[in-house]
């Protein structure tokens, strides 16, 4: 300071004696600087921060599960909701729904952003029945999320997704639809593609069976990756699963499988199938179903800890498949449940990026990758005109 004030002391003219020097000026203590006060705030406010970090780490995980997921929703993996609501009279899911496990204020609730809606029909239905209700069910699931703009906004792409999101409704995504629904027409799978379909379970054909893909099943998913529709290959074969994988240039889902190692149910995977899904980052959406899983949400837990092991965190989700008929774990009755199985992985010493990826960001990737494959795959390859006859014989 003393420097400072003899720049501004008015400078002695030429041939004058210069000025006596001003006596020393002590530098003023900390508390008495003239910036104190601002550098207390910002010290304040720093320690704040870190003790609202610090708080976080320490705080209930429930709470630590409300807040993680606040900034990574659940993408839902499968929901048997339209089925469901095709036996009501009469619902109204932005207000609440007590005849069916989802509705708007549970899923903001267990805070959910994307829904995948599945299309599969009861068994026994085939060829043009199969196909029939198939397009019922899209309309259907068209007409309730346009009659529920303010909780829910159909979405196609990746980026639709996230815009959803972002205005904080639930992306509602169309499939898995039932491979019967195609009636082995490639041309079906297009027009059902044109109505919003985008994933297909590949399961249940003579051209997707136990011996696995034949000539015509590989065409599909050649065709599949061309329009951005998912191969879904929760309860296909072994044989069916390796060489979809093999062949697919989009990653390909299991919307509702487990571990098989943990719970020998047929839909589970073995672990040699979650290393060779992990390795062509493929996604596996562990079950929120007692048959498969277990009956607490601790079960759940250990299939998610298993399946991140053997294939890796960028190839495990979630999948409620609420509305479906099936049981579920105590703790995980609804669409509402999810933060209390957050909370519980983040009592295993899961992270934050770890849970991030979990809930949203793998489906994220996934959707992504289906949509720059069918860019790329369009403009090297014509829609498909081979027919099953031709093919397969």
């Amino acid at each position: 300071m003393a420097d400072l004030q003899d720049e501004l002391h008015t400078t002695a003219e030429v041939g004058e004696l210069d000025p006596p020097l001003p006596p020393p000026v002590s530098l003023p203590e900390p508390d008495d600087h003239p910036h104190g006060d601002m550098a207390t705030e910002l010290d304040f406010s720093a320690l704040s921060a870190l003790s609202d970090l610090a708080d976080l780490d320490t705080a209930d995980p429930l709470d630590r599960a409300h807040a993680v997921l606040a900034e990574h929703p659940v993408a839902d993996g499968y929901s048997g909701l339209p089925w469901a609501l095709r036996h009501l009279s009469w619902y109204d899911l932005e207000l609440g729904e007590s005849t069916v496990d989802t509705d708007v204020p549970r899923m903001r609730r267990g805070h959910v952003g994307a829904l995948f809606w599945a299309l599969h029909l009861p068994e026994g239905l085939a060829g043009d029945r199969a196909v029939g209700a198939t397009l019922e069910q899209l309309d259907l699931v068209k007409t309730v999320a346009r009659s529920h703009p303010e909780g829910l906004r159909l979405a196609d792409t990746a980026g639709q997704v996230t815009d959803a999101r972002n205005c904080g409704r639930v992306a509602v995504v169309l499939g898995p639809a039932a491979a019967s629904a195609l009636d082995d027409s490639i041309g079906i799978l297009r027009v059902l593609h044109s109505l919003g379909l985008r994933v297909l379970t590949l399961a249940g054909t003579s051209w997707a069976s136990e011996a696995g893909l034949t000539r015509f099943g590989e065409e599909v998913v050649r065709e599949m990756n061309r329009l951005g529709v998912l191969a879904d290959l929760s309860g296909a074969s072994a044989a069916t699963i390796s060489r979809t994988v093999t062949i697919s240039k989009a990653p390909v889902l299991c919307t509702r499988s487990a571990a098989r190692a943990l719970r020998p149910h047929p839909a589970n995977l073995p672990d040699e199938t979650l290393a060779e899904l992990g390795a062509a980052r493929g996604l596996c959406l562990v079950p929120l179903t007692a048959e498969q899983t277990g009956p607490s949400v601790r079960d759940v837990a250990d299939h998610l800890d298993h399946v991140r092991a053997v294939a890796g965190p960028e190839c495990v989700g979630l999948s409620g498949t609420y509305d479906s008929g099936s049981a579920h774990p105590q703790e995980l009755g609804d669409a509402s449940c999810y933060p209390n199985l957050i909370a519980e992985l983040l009592r295993r010493g899961w992270t934050e990026p770890d849970i991030g990826l979990l809930t949203w960001g793998n489906v994220q990737r996934v959707l992504r990758s289906a949509d720059f494959t069918a860019k790329a795959a369009q403009q090297r390859r014509e829609p498909s005109t081979a027919r099953i006859a031709e093919l397969d014989g």
